[in-house]
């Protein structure tokens, strides 16, 4: 039986070449398999070769098999007919023993073929789902978002559930959108930068509400951001928000999730970056859907379309969040990754990080790590060379680096951030007290959204109270740890 199967899989060059496939394949599956078993870590590459190449190879390797036997069949009974001698071939006549052999043969390979098959064609499926799929197997492509993705709060949620969610219509979706892709990418015809927002993408309530739903009560959240002054001291100074995050409670929405409410619906006309609101509609569903027309200064184009609100008009950058440079260095000092006895640290950090474009990574990390050493050794040259120095050009280069990707043409706020209004309009997008209806009705300004406590406070009572500021230090106890001597005049200004 063995040997009947054996010459019908490879007694021809096509069905032969068919089980090599098959075999080739599978041992090396296996191989990587074990490899990875161990603890071989391979990258994206990897994992396309193991889930996605080689099982397509078995896969083909399966249906080149049959398709030998059956051209070999054609062949032979032509050269049946013609009196010409025929290759061997197990005919299928059950009668005979070893045609029942065959047959219970490929049965018996059928059944684990087909499962193993399945199992690694779920494998891939997966596996094409998993953020380091998404974002490292286009390595230069997909880099500034996979960066920016790093260090975004849904790290730990796959790419997938965001960007297709449950169900198999957004799954088709995203998978024949992607064959574009990757044959964009194959061909380089991707644009650079990748423009957003991207209008294919599935409404929000088909993934951001799987985890966050509209109908909780948020209340309200004090949010307080740290800055520093551009002076020699880098004054720390915070700026507190009581921010009215809001939902619904006892029947009504308040505060900013006011927008979510089901009886809300929310619609506006906006240029393709949505930047620019055109018009905003507002329809009151509780009071039998009631509307109220927004217009903006300037007359929406023709062209232009409706569009209903959902998360991510104001969450715009969930999970690929690129900071600005102010953030940037601000956050760099909080967390310590920069000394901030370092004089005038935060004023040169930030022209040192904006004023120049650099061609990579590595060119950008060397200028700006040059140009910080440069700095303190023109104007403090007992700082120059310290640790702390070298230690803040790294800093600062990882800060460019995070943000500005050269091969895709990624600058400093290329990409803008919707929430809030300090680094894009964001908010005022709408709120800016210039939409109005025809009998003079405006949308809502800043005490809607939140109330200032601090701003920019370098010494809070309140919050010196509420344990989130230090009182200043006595003037002794302030000296700062670099004195040079003798003491280099301040250094001029810069734009």
């Amino acid at each position: 039986m063995i040997k009947h199967f054996f010459a019908a899989i490879t007694g021809n060059i096509i069905s032969l070449i068919g089980t090599l496939m098959m075999v080739v394949s599978l041992l090396f599956i296996l191989a990587l398999l074990v490899m990875q078993a161990m603890g071989f870590q391979g990258g994206a590459y990897l994992g396309i070769v193991t889930f996605v190449v080689l099982p397509m190879m078995f896969l083909a390797g399966t249906f080149t098999v049959p398709l030998g036997i059956w051209l070999k069949k054609r062949r032979d009974a032509k050269a049946a007919v013609e009196g010409k001698p025929v290759g061997h071939l197990p005919v299928i006549d059950l009668n005979k023993e070893s045609t029942r052999g065959v047959l219970l043969g490929f049965i018996a390979l059928a059944v684990p073929v087909i499962a193993l098959a399945a199992g690694l064609t779920f494998k891939a499926v997966h596996y094409m789902d998993s953020t380091e799929f998404c974002g490292m197997a286009c390595h230069q492509v997909m880099e500034p978002e996979h960066t920016a993705f790093q260090r975004s709060p849904h790290v730990s949620v796959g790419c997938a559930g965001c960007h297709i969610g449950p169900g198999a219509q957004w799954f088709v979706k995203a998978k024949i959108s992607g064959s574009w892709q990757l044959i964009a990418v194959a061909l380089d015809l991707y644009p650079r930068p990748i423009p957003t927002p991207v209008h294919s993408l599935r409404p929000a309530n088909g993934t951001c509400e799987q985890c966050h739903w509209p109908t909780k009560f948020v209340g309200e959240r004090l949010k307080v951001r740290t800055h520093y002054a551009e002076d020699e001291a880098n004054t720390e100074m915070k700026t507190a928000l009581m921010v009215k995050v809001g939902g619904k409670q006892a029947g009504q929405s308040q505060g900013i999730h006011w927008h979510v409410d089901p009886n809300h619906q929310v619609r506006y006309r906006a240029d393709p970056t949505r930047e620019i609101m055109y018009e905003v509609e507002l329809t009151d569903l509780a009071e039998g859907g009631t509307k109220k027309l927004f217009k903006g200064e300037e007359p929406a184009p023709e062209g232009t379309e409706w569009r209903t609100m959902d998360c991510v008009d104001c969450h715009n950058r969930a999970s690929h969040i690129y900071r600005s440079p102010e953030f940037e260095v601000d956050l760099a000092l909080e967390e310590g990754r920069i000394d901030r006895s370092l004089p005038y640290i935060r004023r040169e950090g930030l022209r040192i990080i904006t004023e120049k474009e650099y061609a990579s990574h590595a060119e950008a990390r060397d200028g700006i790590a040059a140009a910080v050493q440069a700095f303190y050794a023109q104007s403090y040259p007992d700082v120059a060379g310290t640790p702390a120095v070298e230690q803040a050009g790294k800093a600062l280069g990882d800060a460019y680096a995070w943000n500005n990707f050269p091969h895709m043409k990624v600058k400093w706020n290329t990409y803008p951030n919707h929430v809030g209004h300090q680094e894009s309009p964001g908010c005022f997008r709408c709120h800016d007290n210039k939409h109005k209806t025809d009998d003079g009705a405006k949308i809502g300004k800043c005490s809607t959204c939140h109330n200032i406590v601090a701003e920019e406070e370098s010494n809070s009572a309140l919050l010196q109270e509420l344990g989130l500021q230090e009182a200043p230090s006595e003037p002794a106890a302030a000296e700062k740890a670099w004195q040079p001597k003798p003491r280099q005049p301040p250094p001029p200004e810069h734009p």
